[in-house]
């Protein structure tokens, strides 16, 4: 049996990426696993052949996310552990980013995990208690030049973790954060691939992390399951690192 053996879950921004990874590895350690998505597509299996449930849903949309959890509750009578993973690189210069740019980055990669909070903790709550994982970035605490607004999101979203913590820690809800580095994700391969010589980027970028390599999905996925399972039971308001030491070495 695995860590998450008879817990229900959900994912949101399952189809690919981090999230994609998460639900993958929930399932294999035994959760009922739900993911939330503008559509399925993205895995290297449907949702059907992996054994996990589907939705499809605009996060930002506090109708849609209230239906999709009231959906979940319905079929399931509980809810252990959210996910909150959806969200999106979003590059700006502050004075030339338009206040509707502004809006759309900050409704993914913040409004969203708020919104699936809120209709998630109630039930967590009733039940006396559950887990909820919030996946921020590195950026949260460090970042580099033209990541804005999406810097200025994902501390938001490690506030968010630290303040849901202390508010529903006295029902039994813990909320952590998890902040991966560079991610062998389907955006930041095409991002290599994009550079001039798409080899000497990836040196590039392997060279200033201690490890010498940066994380595969699969392996933030590993650290997000330790965090809803159990085995995390004394873990609240936490932010974990997870980036292969980049935020360890000193650049100057």
């Amino acid at each position: 049996m695995g860590r998450l053996a008879g817990k229900i879950a959900v994912v949101t921004g399952g189809a690919q990426g981090i999230g994609r990874a998460v639900v993958e590895k929930m399932s294999d350690e035994g959760a009922r696993v739900w993911f939330l998505d503008i559509e399925e597509a993205g895995g290297r299996v449907t949702a059907e052949e992996l054994g996990v449930r589907f939705l499809p849903a605009d996060v930002t949309s506090e109708e849609q996310v209230r239906r999709a959890l009231e959906e979940v509750l319905a079929r399931e009578g509980r809810l252990d552990v959210l996910v909150n993973n959806a969200g999106r690189n979003a590059y700006h210069d502050a004075v030339a980013l338009s206040e509707a740019d502004w809006d759309r980055s900050m409704n993914l990669n913040l409004k969203a995990a708020w919104l699936c909070s809120k209709h998630a903790l109630p039930a967590m709550v009733r039940q006396g208690g559950g887990a909820i994982v919030i996946i921020s970035s590195l950026h949260a605490r460090m970042t580099t030049t033209g990541m804005f607004p999406y810097a200025a999101a994902k501390a938001g979203l490690a506030g968010m973790a630290r303040s849901l913590a202390v508010d529903y820690g006295p029902h039994g809800v813990r909320v952590n954060a998890v902040l991966p580095g560079w991610t062998r994700t389907p955006a930041v391969e095409d991002w290599m691939h994009r550079q001039p010589d798409p080899a000497h980027a990836e040196n590039e970028v392997l060279a200033v992390h201690p490890l010498r390599k940066i994380a595969r999905a699969s392996e933030v996925a590993a650290v997000v399951c330790f965090l809803a399972s159990d085995e995390a039971s004394a873990m609240t308001g936490a932010e974990v690192v997870v980036d292969c030491g980049l935020s360890a070495r000193y650049a100057g």
